[in-house]
């Protein structure tokens, strides 16, 4: 397939936003649990609200350059019956809206308490609306990921591993964000929140590993004869059947080297994997107060390796139709 970057830049920047608001529900889950001391200010949950916020709607905006004609994008949540695509056009909106309200009852300090638990644990409106926000959340990566895996006819996207991958590699680049947000406004947050990046980052490594291993043994399933209808043992092919381009060849296959395809892969999972996991663990290392620098690059070093590792997941996926067309690819 052809890789559009505007859909790489939709599908990395909104899993970072979720994972960045998972993190931030998970900070105060846990402290209701008292697995975590309460949070001593709001300057984490309103940044880190208001910057996945911002990753959100970059992602939703970058969606549109890819569209024919943007003026009729409403009319894809038309389907959601049938569509994943519909479903993630209608949860995406939701979703957005969640984080805009945890992040304003923060600001604005009215966060009202709606029950009390027999030991005196305070469950507020924040509390629901971050519970809210994360299955939304979960739902998202599920609608993201399901417009790839329910494609039958392309075996490397059509595994549960697509569904698991774009989860573990949201999840670890917003927990890895988050941990830098907090070693700059609340740095008693940064061992925990390290803690899940390095996990998430080492299980995401191992879940793409999987599908790359899966994706190696897979075998053709059409040939140039089931894809022209021509049983003859011995076809050759003279020309793409157009005088220039066509939106076959244009969206459907990429254009790039072998080569470009087999230099790729490591270096994505350095970029998204190994070197993160170094940074992380250098700055769990480090004085909370001092570790924003390692996490920070973290982070842009884990972005950079995902948007690599995205456009390899979509060039990998071999359309059926570019046996017609090999002439040109």
């Amino acid at each position: 397939m052809n890789p559009a970057f505007s859909v790489i830049l939709l599908t990395t920047l909104i899993g970072a936003g979720q994972g960045l608001f998972l993190a931030l529900a998970s900070l105060q889950m846990y402290a209701l649990a008292g697995l975590l001391p309460p949070a001593e200010g709001r300057a984490l949950a309103v940044t880190g609200s208001a910057v996945a916020l911002v990753l959100l709607a970059g992602g939703l905006v970058a969606s549109f350059f890819h569209l024919g004609r943007p003026e009729r994008a409403w009319r894809t949540a038309t389907m959601w019956r049938t569509s994943w695509l519909s479903r993630e056009v209608i949860v995406l909106p939701a979703f957005m809206g969640a984080v805009a309200l945890y992040g304003l009852l923060y600001a604005s300090g009215f966060n009202p308490v709606l029950a009390s638990s027999a030991r005196g644990t305070a469950l507020d409106l924040a509390l629901l609306v971050a519970v809210v926000g994360s299955v939304l959340a979960f739902a998202l990566f599920v609608c993201t990921a399901m417009i790839y895996a329910a494609v039958r006819f392309l075996a490397e996207w059509h595994t549960p591993l697509t569904l698991v991958n774009y989860t573990l590699m949201g999840g670890a680049s917003g927990f890895t964000l988050a941990a830098a947000l907090a070693a700059l406004v609340e740095p008693q947050r940064v061992p925990f929140l390290c803690g899940w990046a390095i996990a998430l980052t080492a299980l995401a490594a191992a879940g793409r590993w999987a599908s790359l291993a899966r994706n190696a043994r897979l075998a053709p399933r059409s040939t140039l004869q089931s894809a022209i209808g021509v049983k003859h043992p011995l076809i050759v092919q003279r020309s793409m059947g157009f005088m220039g381009g066509s939106y076959n060849t244009r969206e459907f296959f990429h254009g790039a080297s072998a080569r470009r395809l087999r230099w790729i892969r490591p270096v994505f999972l350095l970029l998204a994997f190994a070197l993160p996991l170094a940074l992380l663990a250098l700055g769990r290392a480090q004085p909370p107060a001092a570790a924003a620098a390692p996490l920070l690059a973290a982070f842009g070093v884990q972005y950079l390796g995902l948007l690599a590792e995205r456009w390899f997941f979509f060039a990998q996926a071999r359309h059926p139709q570019n046996l017609y067309y090999q002439a040109v690819a």
